[in-house]
């Protein structure tokens, strides 16, 4: 029997995963992954037949081409995830736990299925998810204190980190890599203390977040922040934390960070606000390779030409969330 592990490459990806190996090892399966955006990750398995494959934290709506033949050639699927799904497949072969709602992700959805065995690990990936509220809350039922609860928001938001880029030469790890450095550990905490990959993605975050915190917003309107970062690796590595980050100063605020791809395309990170986590899906989605969950979101490639219709939809969409906060619509 073949058996295929299937995974995003961010903090959420990877715990996700490594609670469900820590309660079912699979050390034959072969790892699927790649870069935080690479999310059509079933198409790497065409052709293939009678599998047992693990899904983890990639859309549903994005896979559906490659998941369909695999379930109509007696692939027995085994789907988690948190993002925008579209219509979930009927078929004896897949076992689907969706849960788009903008509080959870994948590693907490596996957290529900495993009645918390693994929670650290889960809180681990909530944070990486910037669910700061949800991660705390899972906190609670471990008793820990504040400098615990600390270090493993730092474990999220490195692992996190580690997943952006427009290719994995822009990682510092391969995101098989980073999994299989924390196979080993039940406890993130003992990954924390012996760990030889963290020092390395600790420095790195320093360095880029020094980087980035020298650039100002590049437009500011009602409904939020956005910013640009240039086309260098250290700007697509921290895209996602620094996303994050400025999501957190501001709460009320959307946020939108761009950054160049080679061909003069932008790509694009979302964050809806988070006082009120709607509209980042269904802002990217109205172009062509956008995607994501409600709370946060991204284009891969938006032509210069489509910039200002990104504008105006960013302010209409996040405008008028903020309106209906405030019951002023």
């Amino acid at each position: 029997m073949k058996y295929f592990d299937v995974f995003n490459g961010d903090a959420d990806g990877i715990c996700g995963l490594h609670q469900l190996r820590l309660a079912e090892p699979r050390s034959e399966a072969r790892l699927i992954t790649g870069v935080k955006r690479d999310i059509r990750l079933l198409q790497q398995l065409s052709g293939i037949r009678d599998a047992h494959i693990t899904v983890l934290d990639v859309s549903m709506e994005s896979n559906r081409d490659a998941l369909l033949p695999l379930l109509e050639t007696g692939c027995k699927i085994f789907y988690v995830d948190h993002h925008f799904a579209g219509e979930i497949p009927k078929s004896e072969n897949l076992t689907a736990h969706i849960d788009q709602n903008p509080d959870t992700c994948t590693s907490l959805i596996v957290d529900h299925l495993l009645a918390g065995k693994y929670r650290a690990w889960a809180i681990v990936g909530a944070f990486g998810d910037n669910l700061h509220a949800s991660a705390l809350q899972a906190a609670v039922s471990l008793s820990l204190d504040d400098p615990a609860v600390a270090k493993l928001k730092e474990l999220g938001e490195l692992l996190n980190y580690n997943g952006y880029g427009l290719s994995l030469s822009d990682l510092f790890f391969p995101p098989q890599e980073l999994y299989r450095a924390v196979m080993p550990y039940a406890d993130p905490f003992h990954f924390m203390e012996h760990s030889d990959v963290l020092p390395r993605l600790r420095n790195g975050y320093e360095e880029d977040m020094d980087s980035a915190s020298r650039y100002v917003p590049v437009r500011i309107t009602q409904a939020g922040r956005i910013f640009e970062l240039p086309p260098e690796p250290w700007a697509r590595r921290v895209s996602g934390v620094f996303s994050n980050l400025k999501a957190q100063e501001k709460p009320n605020l959307a946020h939108a960070l761009l950054t160049r791809n080679p061909d003069e395309t932008y790509r694009i990170s979302v964050r809806a606000p988070l006082h009120n986590k709607q509209g980042a899906d269904s802002l990217c989605r109205s172009f062509v390779t956008g995607g994501g969950r409600a709370a946060a979101a991204g284009i891969n490639t938006l032509p210069q030409d489509q910039l200002e219709l990104f504008f105006r939809k960013f302010d209409e969409i996040f405008t008028l969330g903020t309106l209906k906060e405030h019951g002023e619509v």
